[in-house]
Order: C-alpha cells, then sequence, then structure tokens
C-alpha cells in the first residue's frame, strides 16, 4: 500500500510529547519512562493507533508502546492522543528490525501484530513480523510467559505464520480462520481500523495467540 506523504509530519512527531524519541535509551528503563511498575504491552504497526488507545484506556494498569515506521500514519495517533491524553501509552517511530535494541530481556509481557505487511515476494520473508526471524527477537524481549497475538485478513500469510512456529520453537496457543464468528476468541476483542473495514466486507479474520 502506497502511502501519501503529509507535509509537516515528521516536524511534528518530532515535537511531540507522546513520542520517545531515542528510543534506544530507554532499553532496560520503561518502567522509569512510564513511573509505574505495570506489565509493559507493545504494539507493532499501529497504524492510525486506533487499537493500541483503545486497549489503554481500557486498561489503566497496563503500559502500552505503540511502533510504527511511518510517519505519515504515526501523525494521525499524535493527533488523538491530543484530543485525549493517556498516561500509560508512548509512541516510537522506527523499524521493527530494531525491537531487541529498544527493549531489555524480559521487559515486555505481550506484543500485537494487526494486519501486518504480508511482503508477498518470497525474497522478502525475512521482512515478515510473524517471520521466525522476528519470532526470535520477540522471543528476547518477553517474559517467560509472554504471548504474541497476531490478526490478519490475508490468508497466505497467516498460513506462513503458522508454518513458522514450529521451526522457532513456538507453541500455538490457540487460532481462528473467523475470528468474528469464533464467539470464545471474539470475548473482549479489540478492533483495528483494517479489521472493521475488512470484516463490514465480509472478509474472515484470522488470529493466533501463541506462547514458548
Amino acid at each position: 500500500m502506497r502511502l501519501r506523504n503529509i507535509a509537516g509530519s515528521r516536524e511534528a512527531i518530532t515535537e511531540s510529547d507522546y513520542v520517545i524519541h531515542e528510543p534506544k535509551t530507554c532499553k532496560g528503563r520503561w518502567k522509569e519512562i512510564f513511573g509505574s511498575d505495570h506489565p509493559i504491552r507493545v504494539e507493532i504497526g499501529m497504524g492510525k493507533g486506533r487499537f493500541i488507545m483503545d486497549l489503554a484506556k481500557m486498561n489503566p494498569d497496563i503500559n502500552y508502546v505503540g511502533i510504527e515506521k511511518y510517519s505519515s500514519v504515526l501523525i494521525r495517533g499524535i493527533q488523538k492522543m491530543e484530543a485525549e491524553p493517556l498516561p500509560n501509552l508512548f509512541f516510537i517511530r522506527m523499524e521493527a528490525e530494531e525491537i531487541t535494541e529498544v527493549f531489555d530481556h524480559g521487559e515486555v509481557e505481550r506484543i500485537y501484530l494487526n494486519f501486518s505487511d504480508p511482503w508477498p515476494k518470497d525474497r522478502h520473508a525475512k521482512r515478515r513480523l510473524p517471520s521466525r526471524e522476528f519470532l526470535r527477537r520477540y522471543d528476547e524481549i518477553l517474559v517467560k510467559d509472554g504471548v504474541i497475538e497476531f490478526k490478519t485478513d490475508n490468508e497466505d500469510l497467516f498460513q506462513f505464520a503458522l508454518d513458522e512456529l514450529k521451526p522457532a520453537g513456538w507453541h500455538l496457543d490457540r487460532m481462528t480462520r473467523d475470528l468474528h464468528h469464533d464467539e470464545e476468541m471474539m470475548q473482549g476483542n479489540v478492533m483495528t481500523e483494517y479489521e472493521e473495514r475488512f470484516s463490514s466486507m465480509g472478509n474472515p479474520i484470522f488470529k493466533y495467540i501463541i506462547s514458548r
């Protein structure tokens, strides 16, 4: 998907108090950054921020970090935070590959991957967020019993993600190939902008929850 550049977005992000501007200095210090010892949950590829902001509102005793690499998308999340600030949420503009440079061993309780870029060409498989390469990175930063929740409307990407679990040494806890018709897994479901759009078109939403 080609993203339209929004004039001034980088400047606005640089000036925002809701963005961590030097995230690598936060490694091992996130409880200090938030000013509490609440669990930390991270969304990689947060888009416009609806999902993680809704979670932060619903769970004031959990701290959240939203990661997004596109300035033109992240700016929308910042605008929402300006209208409704949340003390338990920070944003970072960065590449997902740098995640282990930002969070220390066992510093994160849960990771959310929502409607990630499918990188459909085989040569780009290592860039897919549910790939074994990324699962190794997540393994470094998650607590011992930490989990990953992954949602997508792309069936090929979902099958790829399932196939990556065994080689990476991860365990499939729960999964569904039609989230919105799965009563158990829909309990407490928080939708993203993409999820609302795709599900309204009748597209099935795929989801898994995994652990080590």
